[in-house]
């Protein structure tokens, strides 16, 4: 969006129709509101950014179908040019003319008419720029469709739409719908509009509404409406004297059959414009942040380059983006419904003086509908700055415009540097409601973006922090890595073919996150159709699974007016965190998965494991629609946008840690509890403190070796990235499956080996890191980010001696199982008392004795047991291994 600048917020109100609430539509489900219809609909408004146009930025809903609107808003219009009585020079009369042309060409471009142009929505910025104002009126209404008012004023609606007459779903008299309205309507309105500017006076302003009509429709039988109008309001001589150009425009503008009328890209062509149209440069939409197109800002330099250097007192405020300054205004305490209220916009009422009937006992109802006449209040009401300019003023001018590569702080220096510092530690729904932290992180974020990808690591780097909410959709494709020409490869799917799976994803729209009033719209059941059905379109080797429409949804949400971008943040994260989870068969996938995370389970917490493991409450039961949708089946989105902002930034066995940091929140209950509580206690899940979760996820990831989440049916190696969780846990930063195998790596395991195993196990490699080994022995650096490691070598006395890992502890096999590995004394008292709570590895020659091992190790509640993978044969060819010297 475009700076502010000289403009300002404002906001107007309306109601929608209200929808009859004993009706059904043919699903079965209730009528969707009205005013949600609108919601959805009004989103891409805010998309449509023109130079003549005034920018759409939010739309609020309130009760009983209310809604109020925000956009771009200035003070001056041609309405107080009229109050004043004189007439317009020539020159502004075509200059208007072409910068209205101008915007509503653009709006026909999109689709859009705009049906209320008059001298009151044509509003002009300080330097006497045209700026239209509420053209999205008639879009997002369904075309009047979805509200109880006409849309338009009469005395500038042409001759068209009044013979069409009004129209209102409710009305049972009328069998057909009027059809739109088209561009050419917009270019009669701005034919009366310039008449009165050259007229010096409203047109037909004395007249009665009705006869104003009917004045109108007879204009049909005049051959020179201009002529007659002039006649008919007393101005014919200043009519006359205007130039011939003009005079051609006017008659052009006020054509009365619609089929002879221009559009306004015609008119913009007409040779009245000769001398005019020289004077304006052709708009060009900005590049977006993901296109093959080069992007680059367009710079120029005053002629005197110290006109660069600011003063103390410039606003630097008004030179950021429109929505940016509204998300600002709310978090410093903006209430629309307030300042309407301020203005008596909204005025409050009784609540028994707002029904509209009265129904007795017998069912005989009294009273009578709403007026219509309260149902649009066309007043825009300027919204205050002040609250937020004071809420801002110790903010250094520098802090607008931070370094990117300043080391020191990421933080920018101001007056309150040190309550910026403080508020990093705060909560995080504490830091998002912060005005002053958020406009700092905006402005950070928005530079790096704007430079992505040559700054993604930055990215990285502060997304580690925190993401500004306002900001979080284009801070998840950077993540992602998303890259190229998105909305051409988007385009090239064919989302409109009828496949088998449409039906299933019909049937799986209305049920997902309905609760959110975008996702619930028309709009966006429209718009989640086509990006799922994009996904399973342009990957033929998968299929569709209930609960991709979960998945979905928050890239849709984040991404309403861009679904290229929500479908190539969708494609990224799938093969990522889910891959082969959507196959035909995903039996295979799902149940190497639910292991590895049972395996999780007892490595963190094996008192809570031993419990679900003899009520037989297993992850089969309850994880499948966790790991399936990445927790968003279970949880609102304003938890999973918290939620992924850290999944984000970690590899594929995250989700792990999730799903037992939620299970350690459940913890005494699941404890007290039997199977069938614990069934009902999943089947509604109780409140989870997802922050909490996230702390104790990223705990756990830093506890867990990397190779301990190893799955053969995880997504192929890739080149590794820089994503990790900053310097406290560089040995986690990629995947273990990105790494190159060798022969000390991890070895595939049948899944029948897999499930008999409680411990995960680790590989060599993965050991020789942890335990800081090197042909020239243990180093004595500081092993940052990595956990404390204890090696537990099973093998006898005598192997044991013949060589073994320095620093490990020998405890026989022998000394505590017999032959049938039946348990003879707990290996777990004496020494390795001492070592509880370090990651436990245990080493032996023989896996099936270190797998006794470490599960009854597991069993009388050691925690963060694992095995060594392949045993002490994959470490004897590696020269590590400690040879005691002989005694003398």
């Amino acid at each position: 969006m475009r700076p502010l600048k000289d403009a300002q917020l404002g906001a107007f109100t309306f109601f929608a129709s209200a929808l009859p609430h004993d009706v059904c539509g043919s699903n079965g489900l209730p009528l969707t509101p009205n005013s949600i219809k609108i919601l959805g609909r009004f989103q891409i408004l805010k998309t449509i950014t023109h130079p003549r146009l005034c920018q759409y930025v939010d739309i609020s809903r309130g009760k009983h179908e209310r809604l109020i609107v925000v956009a771009e808003h200035y003070e001056s219009s041609l309405n107080d040019f009229q109050k004043q009585g004189r007439t317009a020079s020539s020159e502004k009369v075509l200059h208007v003319a072409y910068e209205v042309l101008e915007g509503l060409e653009f709006m026909n471009k999109h689709g859009m008419v705009h049906r209320a142009l008059s001298a009151q929505n044509v509003l002009m910025d300080c330097k006497g720029n045209v700026k239209l104002a509420k053209f999205g009126l008639y879009h997002m209404t369904d075309h009047g469709a979805d509200v109880d008012f006409p849309i338009g004023y009469p005395s500038y609606l042409a001759p068209e739409v009044i013979a069409q007459g009004s129209f209102h779903p409710s009305d049972s008299s009328h069998d057909e719908v009027p059809l739109p309205s088209g561009p050419k309507t917009d270019v009669w309105s701005l034919g009366v509009l310039l008449f009165e500017l050259c007229a010096g006076r409203r047109l037909l302003q004395n007249i009665d509404i009705s006869d104003r009509l009917k004045f109108i429709l007879n204009l049909g039988c005049m051959d020179d409406i201009v002529t007659v109008l002039a006649e008919e309001h007393g101005c014919l001589d200043t009519i006359k004297e205007l130039p011939e150009n003009v005079l051609e425009l006017l008659r052009k503008c006020l054509t009365f059959l619609p089929s002879k009328r221009p559009t306004p890209a015609e008119l913009l062509g007409d040779p009245v414009f000769n001398g005019v149209s020289c004077l304006y440069t052709p708009f060009q939409k900005p590049v977006s942040l993901f296109s093959s197109s080069l992007r680059c800002a367009h710079l120029e330099l005053p002629e005197d380059i110290s006109d660069l250097c600011k003063d103390d007192d410039d606003d630097y405020l008004s030179e950021r983006a429109i929505d940016e300054m509204y998300h600002l205004w709310c978090l410093a305490g903006g209430d629309l419904e307030k300042e309407l209220t301020n203005k008596g916009i909204i005025q409050s009422k009784p609540p028994i003086c707002t029904l509209p009937n009265v129904v007795l006992e017998d069912g005989e109802s009294f009273g009578q509908g709403r007026d219509r006449s309260f149902l649009l209040d066309d007043t825009t009401v300027t919204l205050s700055l002040c609250q937020l300019r004071n809420r801002l003023k110790d903010v250094a001018g520098e802090a607008y415009y931070p370094l990117l590569e300043d080391e020191q702080s990421n933080l920018p220096q101001s007056n309150s540097s040190n309550e910026l510092s403080s508020t990093v530690k705060l909560p995080l729904i504490i830091r998002e409601r912060d005005t002053e932290y958020q406009l700092i992180r905006i402005i950070l974020f928005d530079r790096l973006l704007k430079a992505y990808p040559y700054k993604k690591n930055l990215v990285w780097k502060e997304a580690r922090v925190d993401i500004p909410p306002l900001v979080r959709g284009l801070a998840w494709a950077a993540l992602l890595g998303i890259e190229g020409d998105i909305q051409a490869k988007y385009e090239s799917i064919d989302k409109d073919t009828p496949i088998p799976t449409d039906r299933q994803i019909e049937v799986d729209i209305p049920r997902c996150h309905q609760y959110d009033e975008l996702l619930s719209s028309p709009q966006g059941h429209i718009k989640f159709r086509r990006v799922l059905k994009a996904w399973v379109v342009s990957h033929p080797e998968l299929v569709y699974w209930q609960g991709l429409d979960s998945l979905c949804a928050p890239f849709l949400y984040l991404n309403f007016n861009n679904e290229a971008l929500a479908y190539a943040c969708m494609s990224a994260f799938i093969p990522k965190y889910l891959y082969n989870f959507f196959l035909k068969d995903n039996s295979h996938v799902i149940q190497e998965y639910l292991t590895v995370f049972s395996q999780m389970i007892a490595f963190h917490d094996p008192e809570l494991s031993n419990h679900l493991n003899e009520i037989g409450f297993i992850p089969d039961l309850y994880a499948i629609p966790w790991f399936l949708t990445m927790f968003t089946h279970v949880f609102p989105l304003h938890k999973i946008f918290h939620l992924w902002d850290t999944l984000l930034l970690g590899n594929s066995s995250f989700p792990f840690c999730i799903g037992v940091a939620i299970l350690q929140q459940l913890r005494d209950r699941l404890l007290a509890n039997g199977f069938n509580e614990c069934i009902l206690l999943f089947s509604d899940l109780p409140e989870i403190d997802i922050e909490r979760c996230v702390r104790e996820s990223i705990n756990l990831f830093c506890w867990t070796p990397k190779s301990a989440t190893y799955r053969q049916h995880a997504q192929p190696p890739k080149a590794a990235g820089d994503n990790g969780f900053g310097k406290t846990a560089t040995y986690y930063s990629s995947d273990y499956q990105d790494m190159p195998k060798t022969d000390l790596s991890r070895e595939p395991l049948a899944l029948c080996d897999l499930k008999a195993e409680v411990s995960p196990r680790i590989s060599a490699e993965d050991l020789i890191d942890l335990c800081d080994l090197s042909l020239s022995g243990p180093t004595k650096r500081t092993k940052i980010g990595k956990p404390k490691i204890i090696a537990v070598d099973i093998r006898s006395l005598e192997d044991f001696s013949r060589g073994h890992i320095s620093g490990s502890i020998n405890i026989p096999f022998s000394s505590a199982f017999g032959a049938d590995s039946e348990l003879l004394q707990c290996p777990a008292t004496g020494t390795l008392q001492n070592y509880r709570g370090r990651v436990i590895v245990v080493i032996s020659h023989v896996m099936k004795s270190a797998a006794v091992f470490a599960s009854h190790l597991v069993k009388v509640n050691f925690p963060r047991v694992c095995i060594l993978d392949g045993g002490i044969n994959k470490l004897k060819p590696t020269g590590l291994l400690t040879v005691p010297s002989p005694q003398i």
